[in-house]
């Protein structure tokens, strides 16, 4: 069982092995995710790493369930590979999700230069309200409560323009409150 009540910082400091060991750990711990991302798919290695190894298993997190999906596809190969190359005492893999794996922005921007062609990434997807929803919006107005229809009537006044998604929620949103 491990040791797990808080420490003075100063024993630490005093204590070079404690720090040394966590130092030696860390190293360990990101040659061992080096070593794993170039196993894996291209594409997974933005949204996968080594959480942790102990006692035989190694614990991965992803980002989300569908990359835990495409990861559970390839963790035999990565589990015999891993035994056969650089972990022998490795018994098994644990996937863990981690949401926080996504919310990189820069991985965001990565996937939109990643998966979105470069003649479409200008062209922002336009949606249009036609006469007929403006209509019905108008006719379901004169039956609302005052702050409801004056937004129907604002989007029904959107009819024959040109908006984009988010646009349109700005104006809507825009009302004043009593």
């Amino acid at each position: 069982m491990r040791d797990s009540r808080p420490l003075l910082l100063d024993t630490l400091f005093d204590d070079t092995d404690l720090l040394r060991n966590v130092q030696q750990r860390a190293i360990a711990l990101i040659k061992l995710n080096k070593a794993v991302k170039a196993l894996l798919p291209k594409q997974l290695h933005e949204f996968c790493r080594v959480a942790n190894y102990r006692q035989g298993i190694l614990v991965l997190e992803v980002a989300n369930a569908s990359w835990l999906t495409l990861l559970r596809y390839e963790q035999q190969t990565l589990l015999s590979t891993l035994r056969s190359e650089i972990l022998p005492s490795l018994v098994s893999i644990d996937i863990k999700i981690n949401p926080k794996l996504s919310t990189n922005k820069q991985t965001a921007e990565n996937l939109v230069h990643r998966y979105i062609p470069e003649s479409t990434k200008d062209d922002v997807p336009m949606r249009q309200l036609s006469e007929q929803s403006a209509k019905q919006l108008k006719e379901l107005a004169a039956r609302s409560p005052k702050r409801l229809k004056e937004k129907l009537e604002r989007l029904a006044a959107l009819a024959g323009e040109r908006v984009t998604s988010a646009t349109s929620r700005n104006n809507l949103n825009r009302t004043k409150k009593p």
